[in-house]
């Protein structure tokens, strides 16, 4: 059996509910071989991150080149990178490699609260990541950290992916589960703006949602999607995931990339 592989350079989350493990189990619902390169061990559970640890600089581009090179990932997707330095090696390594298809999710807090990139670390995102991406993936308060003012309005929000686009990647969608109402995105591509709506699911239960969301567009990508489609696919695939959100833990519960399939199981 022949599926197309897709690559994942994050974090090791211990609780499951996000980072690489999120990433994986989405990969794996949607029918693409998984990958990875973890950059960074967390000790974290539903209620948040206690501890962190940085892997090597040389070890996090050894895991990248191993798959490269042997397992061909047709898309990849960044998540937890944490310092200046991996995301320097990390850039390295797409360019050298000639990685494509790369969806940048630029993880700054984890839903507890707890700092997931160094301050010092915001511009070699904005300034050597983000202009190979494809397309990023950056919630309101990560495009608000990006370009360093507030966004709030709708209208705020269109002019946001713009001035996001200008930084060099190919596609922008804005994240808008952090504003009230309605759980709405906005997509932008140079020419097509599109705002891409479901209601929103009430629920506390959503750790690991922007993960999953990202890594089901890289999946799309790897299946050969255009990238609104994948974009809406995606969007589709982690309401699913939300609405069925594991009561697990004592805190954010996770959201549930398998819901797809065990919604298509047969009854016992």
């Amino acid at each position: 059996m022949k599926i197309p592989a897709a690559l994942t350079i994050a974090g090791s989350d211990s609780g499951g509910g996000a980072g690489i493990q999120a990433d994986l189990k989405t990969f794996a619902a949607l029918g693409v071989h998984g990958t990875s390169a973890i950059t960074a061990v967390t000790a974290q559970n539903t209620r948040g991150v206690s501890d962190y640890l940085e892997l090597p600089l040389d070890i996090v581009r050894a895991q990248i080149d191993a798959v490269v090179e042997d397992l061909s990932p047709v898309a990849a997707k960044t998540g937890m990178l944490a310092s200046p330095e991996i995301i320097e090696v990390v850039a390295i390594a797409i360019e050298e490699l000639q990685i494509t298809n790369l969806v940048v999710d630029p993880v700054m807090v984890a839903k507890g609260g707890a700092k997931l990139l160094r301050d010092e670390a915001v511009a070699g995102l904005r300034e050597r990541l983000i202009p190979l991406a494809s397309i990023i993936t950056p919630n309101l308060p990560e495009a608000e950290v990006l370009l360093g003012r507030r966004i709030a309005t709708r209208e705020e929000r269109e002019r946001a992916v713009a001035e996001l686009l200008a930084l060099g990647c190919g596609a922008v969608v804005l994240k808008g589960g952090h504003a009230g109402g309605p759980a709405a995105d906005v997509f932008f591509d140079g020419e097509q703006l599109v705002w891409l709506e479901a209601e929103r699911v009430p629920t506390g239960n959503t750790h690991g949602s922007g993960c999953t969301f990202s890594a089901a567009i890289a999946a799309g990508l790897a299946l050969g999607l255009p990238l609104l489609p994948a974009v809406e696919e995606a969007k589709r695939f982690v309401t699913g995931a939300i609405a069925n959100a594991l009561e697990i833990g004592h805190g954010h519960g996770p959201v549930n990339p398998m819901w797809c399939l065990q919604a298509a199981a047969p009854p016992e």
